[in-house]
C-alpha cells in the first residue's frame, strides 16, 4: 500500500500542550505520524512531522485548515506540505 506523506512544520513560542493538541487531531482523523523531530531553540518550539494520511477520509485542504486553526489557538505557525511538492522543489 502506497503512503500519502505530508510534512507538517510547527514554529512558535514554547508552551504546554503543543504536541498533544496536534497529535490528537491527527489521531482522530486517522493520520499516522511516521516521524517527528522537535526542539526548543531559545524560547521557540520547532517541530517537523512526517505523516501518512492514506487512511484518512479528510482532504489535504481540510487538514491544512484545521491545523491552521489549531495553530491560531496555540499562537503557533503551522504549515503543511505534500511530499510530492517537497520532492519537486528539491529535485536535482
Amino acid at each position: 500500500m502506497e503512503k500519502e506523506l505530508l510534512f507538517i512544520t510547527v514554529i512558535g513560542q514554547d508552551r504546554k500542550g503543543i504536541v498533544a493538541k496536534i497529535s490528537d487531531y491527527l489521531y482522530r482523523n486517522d493520520i499516522n505520524i511516521e516521524d517527528i523531530s522537535q526542539k526548543i531553540m531559545g524560547t521557540y518550539f520547532v517541530m517537523i512531522m512526517l505523516v501518512d494520511m492514506k487512511e484518512s477520509t479528510r482532504e489535504i485542504d481540510e487538514v491544512r485548515g484545521a491545523l491552521e486553526d489549531i495553530g491560531r489557538d496555540l499562537g503557533m505557525h503551522i504549515q503543511i506540505q505534500h511530499e510530492n511538492i517537497f520532492k519537486m522543489m528539491h529535485r536535482v
